[in-house]
C-alpha cells in the first residue's frame, strides 16, 4: 500500500471516501479542510483517551458545525468517537494524569502517549472498512518539534502497510502534514480557506495540552507555556514575518 505525504498528495478518485483523524487541533482541521477539497464523501473519528486537554473533544465540534454551515462542507459525512481509557491505565503520562510537562529519563517528552497514534491508526483502519471508505488521513508531522516516534514517516508507513496487509488492501493513509512546519501548516490552512479558515483554526481548535481555554493570543487559546502552544505560537510567528 502507499501512503500519501505534504509534497506528492495524490487525489483518489471522486467516488473514494475518506475518514479523517479529527482532534479539534489545528492540525487534524487543517486535514479536514484538505481532505474535503479532495474526496466524494469525508467522515470524522475522535478518540476520548482520559486526556487532560478535553476540551478538544468540543473543539472538534465546533470545526465540524463551521463546515457544516458552508457550501464548501458538502462533503462532510458522520461523526465517530470512540473511548480508549487504556492508555491511562498503562501508565501515567502527562497527557492523561497530572504529570509535569518536561523531559523523560529516555529523552522523550513525558506528553509522549506510547502507541496512541498506532493504536488510532487501527481502530481507523477498521471503521473506515465498515463504513466503505478507503482512505484514513491524519495530522502525523514528523517535523513536530516533540520529536514523537509514532509521528515518524517510517513509523506511519510501516502502520499503513500492515493496514493494508491485516484489514483492506485498498486501504491507504494520507499524511498531508508529514513534511511540513508548522508555518507550512498555518500557510496550507490559508491556501485551502483563505482568511475565513485561518480565523476558525485560531478561535475554535485547541491546542493546548493543558486545556487552558482562557488566555487568547493571536494564534488561538493556550496556556502559553507547554509545548504545543510554543510550537504552534512559533510556526504562526513564522508564518505571519514570511507573508
Amino acid at each position: 500500500m502507499k501512503t500519501k505525504n505534504a509534497d506528492r498528495p495524490a487525489i483518489k478518485p471522486v467516488d473514494a471516501g475518506a475518514l479523517v483523524l479529527l482532534s479539534g487541533g489545528q492540525d487534524s482541521a487543517t486535514c479536514l479542510a484538505w481532505a474535503l477539497g479532495r474526496y466524494r464523501v469525508v467522515e470524522t473519528l475522535g478518540f476520548d483517551y482520559g486526556q487532560r486537554h478535553r476540551v478538544e473533544l468540543d473543539a472538534r465540534e465546533r470545526v465540524r458545525a463551521w463546515w457544516a454551515d458552508r457550501p464548501e462542507g458538502g462533503a462532510l459525512g458522520a461523526d465517530h468517537r470512540l473511548p480508549v481509557p487504556a492508555f491511562g491505565e498503562i501508565g501515567d503520562t502527562a497527557m492523561t494524569a497530572e504529570v509535569e510537562i518536561e523531559m523523560a529519563a529516555n529523552g522523550l517528552p513525558t506528553t509522549f502517549v506510547p502507541g496512541r497514534n498506532l493504536a488510532f491508526l487501527v481502530f481507523a483502519g477498521a471503521l473506515a472498512l465498515r463504513r466503505g471508505l478507503s482512505v484514513v488521513v491524519g495530522g502525523m508531522c514528523q517535523t513536530d518539534a516533540a520529536g514523537y516516534p509514532d509521528c515518524r514517516w517510517e513509523t506511519i508507513k510501516a502502520q499503513a502497510d500492515a493496514l493494508s496487509l491485516g484489514i483492506d488492501p485498498s486501504l491507504s493513509v494520507a499524511t498531508p502534514l508529514m513534511f511540513r512546519s508548522k508555518a507550512e501548516t498555518w500557510a496550507l490552512a490559508q491556501e485551502l480557506g483563505g482568511d475565513d479558515l485561518v480565523s476558525m483554526i485560531v478561535e475554535d481548535t485547541h491546542t493546548c495540552y493543558r486545556g487552558d481555554r482562557e488566555h487568547r493570543h493571536p494564534w488561538g487559546y493556550g496556556c502559553g507555556d507547554c509545548p504545543a502552544c510554543h510550537e504552534r505560537a512559533r510556526g504562526w510567528a513564522t508564518w505571519q514575518e514570511s507573508r
